[in-house]
């Protein structure tokens, strides 16, 4: 075999290899990394211990126990969740992803497990009562969040706030000091998170408006070739709502049932 032959298989060694490892590291069958926003309480968040807990956490746990399944959490940036899938760094999507049409034609997601509305927070004391009041107000949202998304429906009322935009931020809980500072008006956030904060913080602190931005339900996401996880998502959390796990696990963060 010549030298250049030689080379020229190497190099091409080289460049699968490359190719390769740019996308999912080497994971045994029964392993799987789950993908989260680790700020975003009560589903996913660092506690001040530095442990990743929360409602989503709790879940998957359980989901991945049944299944004989090693899980780890990779907290990553919010706003590259979908490219962060695709390319192999995670396997999973679970932390509070909302089920829209725009992402169902990238990932592949579980049944419904939650739902959810995006609702409008501020201070007690605020003289904003509706939707239409946002008008000439900052209205703080979460990057790359399906809050932003479904503000974002609405060009018309996006337009009249303050600066024609809203003020976008890495986190919630970012968007959420800027308002108890006054340097926001209002949030925009799930109410999942939204309930959680105000019973940490003091139900005397805020308001949410009846207006809200839609409803929606949570979902896991997957890779779209990965059938088999999802259906061991599904099987498992259907399972989990007969036996009452669910419900155990719901009422460890949320209080009370729905």
């Amino acid at each position: 075999m010549n030298k250049k032959l030689v080379s020229a298989i190497i190099m091409c060694m080289i460049s699968i290899l490359i190719v390769s490892g740019c996308g999912k590291e080497k994971r045994k069958a029964n392993e799987v990394v789950v993908g989260l926003d680790d700020t975003f309480v009560p589903m996913g968040f660092k506690d001040d211990k530095g442990n990743v807990v929360g409602f989503d956490i709790d879940l998957a746990k359980e989901v991945f126990k049944r299944e004989n399944m090693k899980v780890t959490f990779q907290p990553i940036d919010w706003t590259m969740k979908e490219t962060e899938l695709v390319s192999g760094n995670i396997d999973a999507i679970w932390n509070g992803y909302s089920i829209t049409n725009d992402r169902k034609k990238k990932v592949n997601f579980s049944k419904p497990y939650l739902k959810n509305r995006q609702v409008i927070i501020t201070l007690a004391n605020s003289s904003i009562k509706t939707k239409q009041d946002l008008k000439g107000k900052n209205v703080g949202i979460q990057d790359g969040s399906s809050s932003l998304d479904a503000v974002n429906k609405d060009q018309k009322l996006v337009k009249s706030f303050n600066g024609g935009k809203p003020v976008l931020y890495e986190n919630n809980n970012q968007a959420l000091m800027d308002l108890e500072s006054k340097r926001v008006d209002v949030v925009v956030a799930d109410e999942t998170l939204a309930r959680y904060y105000i019973n940490k913080r003091g139900q005397q602190k805020y308001k949410i408006l009846d207006d809200n931005f839609g409803e929606e339900e949570y979902g896991i996401g997957v890779r779209k070739d990965d059938k088999a996880l999802v259906e061991k998502i599904n099987k498992q959390i259907d399972a989990m709502k007969k036996d009452g796990t669910y419900n155990k696990i719901y009422k460890k963060w949320f209080g009370t049932l729905k």
